[in-house]
């Protein structure tokens, strides 16, 4: 379980050497396609390339590096980072634009032609990089590696050499002072030897990367083993046993020149924070526009179903834990918002007929826009929980309250990935922990974009909540 919570990209980082032929056709490969297929473009439409075309160039090139491709993605999650980064960039180019008048430089047979024509571009540049770099590595351009440690961490890491053809690393084997018989973590891997034999192995056999996967514990092991390779051209990586729990936001900072590694850390910190609060604030004021006629049906609904208030408000958690009060039509003849508070279910008699409606349709969700305006809410995020259920479930779950790092959204990962609606057991509340755990790893503004979508598909197809 503590293994399948590794972030994976992250472990592929610490893996890669400082600088491969897999990280460079990762960096550069998006960029490169997109200002090339401008100029092609440009080119076939018998466009010279003056001075606006290579402003423009500049522009993207500065919009798509460094790229997002990851070689290791399955086929179809690369093309959905595809369309999401690349409709992205193109929206925001189009929407300048047409705001500035910079449009009328570039005939639209030249934009809509190349928009067009990068889509397919990059498609093929990286199904081609995806198939020809393992070839290209196979030919004498991967680079040795061994690994100092046989415990936990040192057989994830090597599960990511061999596991990544294109990390372009070959995994000797193993150093450890322990006996194989201690060591049944390795399964049938080679141990080459113990840690006295290391410097003298790495220089006959010229090995380039070693990985020190020792317990911080045993820092005079380590200071011994740094000092006897010095006589060694080999690079030296430590990775650290830290990278055994569960990261959020995992990465190495400093303070004033000193080394820290953040271990639990929320996404949204400086720029990321902005993007993502100027996002939920102007895709709410334009949402809570188009949807006022609906805002209204439904408040009239709810008043003639039964009697009591239009809007629902519960206590729930949002940031760091503090309570906030969130809006909901009301969909039930009662409004429990008290130490215990019961989950609807199934034909649940406290439900009204339109109530009914409103939360098969998820349309009781809609004023949290309005709370998504005031702050406390974000559009994409961990759903809410009531705050009798926070209470019941942080002692169950390990890691409950991470999810807690960031404002809980009107939608969120798990909701989409078939996590909604009535959580009975503790099973189905794990999974769903796991998808908001896993969404504060990966975040990005092109995953909330994602997952608004894929909201608007769940609900006009899924049938789970009631």
């Amino acid at each position: 379980m503590m293994l399948a919570a590794l972030d994976r990209n992250r472990q592929q980082s610490l893996a890669r050497a400082s600088f491969s032929i897999a990280h460079a056709i990762e960096t550069f490969l998006d960029p490169v396609i997109i200002v090339g297929s401008l100029f092609a473009t440009a080119f076939y439409q018998g466009e010279a390339v003056e001075a606006p075309y290579i402003l423009l160039a500049l522009i993207v090139f500065s919009l798509s590096f460094p790229g997002t491709l990851n070689l290791a993605d399955n086929r179809r999650r690369m093309m959905r980072k595809t369309v999401m980064n690349w409709g992205t960039i193109a929206l925001i180019l189009l929407a300048f634009g047409y705001a500035t008048g910079y449009e009328r430089f570039f005939p639209d047979r030249v934009l809509y032609g190349w928009i067009g024509t990068c889509f397919v571009a990059l498609l093929v540049a990286q199904q081609l990089a995806v198939w020809a770099l393992p070839k290209v590595l196979e030919n004498g351009n991967q680079s040795t590696a061994i690994i100092v440690g046989g415990n936990e961490i040192g057989v994830t890491l090597a599960r990511q050499f061999e596991g990544n053809q294109y990390l372009g690393i070959r995994l000797l084997g193993f150093f450890d002072d322990r006996s194989r018989e201690r060591l049944g973590v390795l399964e049938n891997r080679q141990i080459l030897g113990r840690l006295a034999e290391l410097a003298e192995y790495v220089k006959t056999h010229h090995v380039e990367h070693i990985y020190l996967a020792l317990p911080m514990a045993s820092q005079p092991r380590i200071l011994t083993l740094l000092e006897e390779l010095k006589d060694t051209t080999a690079s030296i990586f430590f990775v650290p046993d830290i990278f055994v729990t569960d990261l959020i936001q995992g990465r190495m900072d400093s303070i004033n020149g000193m080394p820290v590694v953040a271990v639990c850390e929320t996404p949204f910190t400086g720029v990321n924070g902005m993007f993502k609060r100027l996002m939920d604030v102007l895709l709410s004021l334009i949402i809570i526009v188009l949807i006022s006629p609906v805002l209204l049906f439904c408040a009239i609904g709810v008043k003639l179903s039964s009697p009591g208030s239009i809007i629902f408000r519960q206590r729930r958690y949002g940031l760091d834990g503090k309570e906030i009060v969130v809006f909901k039509f009301r969909s039930m003849t009662v409004c429990e918002d008290g130490a215990v508070v019961t989950q609807a279910t199934k034909n649940d008699q406290r439900v009204t007929r339109f109530g009914a409606f409103l939360r098969r349709t998820s349309l009781d969700e809609l004023p949290q826009f309005f709370n998504v305006l005031q702050g406390t809410m974000s559009i994409v995020g961990p759903r809410p929980h009531a705050v009798a259920h926070n209470e019941s479930y942080r002692k169950l779950i390990k890691g409950y309250m991470v999810r807690h790092k960031v404002k809980p959204g009107i939608t969120g990962w798990a909701q989409v990935c078939g996590c909604r609606g009535e959580t009975e057991t503790i099973d189905k509340m794990e999974k769903r922990i796991e998808y908001d755990l896993e969404y504060l790893r990966t975040w990005s503004i092109t995953l909330d974009l994602w997952i608004i979508i894929k909201t608007v598909l769940v609900v006009l197809t899924d049938r789970k909540a009631y």
